[in-house]
């Protein structure tokens, strides 16, 4: 996957435009835009568009299960595969687990991930221990769940020859995750750390420098940018300054 291509693309949940940019109108046209705005990042490298939906939205109530969080139907899903293969880009499925175990969630999708234009996305910020609560605080993982995870992606690559697969974790502060050192890299499968959070330029750069800071070996980098958050008081960073970051982001995310 690299360095050959830059993934770039929108993310959000159909009907729910407080979630992202893939929240409001229509998926197709929505992927062209992700299409055109790839482009724009090239830099040297393929532009490969990333259609990210949320396959796992952490909930504030508890649910029939108490797992604090919901599946996306996989009518949904089916549909943003259909446009993502359309585009001959990537879709990558969004968990926020809310209480429920990660891997299980991971595992919920297999179905979908012995695609090989499916990937997965973790938000870890929506990690909660027991007795926390979605939007409370942030959540957290750590190196060794980040490889299991890895560790299950590979078992599927291999048993179903499938290329190389995107395992993306959004990581908005420090603090969410843990343990760093001891993610692993796994055969047939690309670690992407995203750096999330809003602000102004100024800020976002600041929040990066402390994210990539000491990055383990084999570990790529992604950032995320927010149409209406980052503009708000401020302006949004244009492509320019996104491809001035060092190291390089490989993977450009929008919401």
């Amino acid at each position: 996957m690299f360095p050959r291509y830059r993934l770039v693309g929108f993310c959000g949940l159909p009907g729910a435009a407080a979630l992202g940019r893939l929240g409001t109108g229509d998926p197709e046209r929505r992927a062209a835009e992700a299409e055109k705005v790839a482009h724009s990042y090239a830099a040297g490298r393929e532009p490969l568009p990333v259609l990210e939906i949320l396959a796992t939205v952490a909930n504030s109530a508890a649910g029939p299960d108490g797992m604090y969080r919901s599946r996306t139907p996989d009518a949904t899903v089916r549909r943003f595969h259909r446009v993502a293969r359309d585009r001959r880009g990537l879709l990558l499925l969004n968990i926020q687990p809310g209480r429920a175990k990660v891997l299980d969630e991971v595992k919920a999708l297999r179905d979908w991930l012995v695609h090989p234009d499916v990937g997965i996305a973790l938000d870890p910020e929506w990690e909660m221990d027991s007795g926390q609560v979605p939007g409370d605080t942030y959540g957290h993982t750590d190196g060794h769940e980040l490889t299991e995870v890895a560790r299950y992606l590979s078992g599927l690559v291999e048993a179903h020859d499938l290329p190389q697969k995107p395992l993306v974790f959004h990581q908005v502060a420090t603090s969410v995750v843990s343990k760093q050192s001891a993610l692993r890299p796994q055969p047939g499968v690309a670690l992407i750390k995203s750096a999330d959070g809003i602000g102004s330029p100024g800020l976002k750069r600041g929040t990066w420098r402390k994210l990539v800071n000491d990055l383990p070996d084999g570990l790529h980098t992604g950032f995320k940018l927010f149409y209406e958050e980052d503009a708000e008081g401020s302006r949004l960073m244009t492509p320019k300054e996104v491809l001035a970051l060092r190291p390089q982001p490989e993977y450009v995310m929008y919401e």
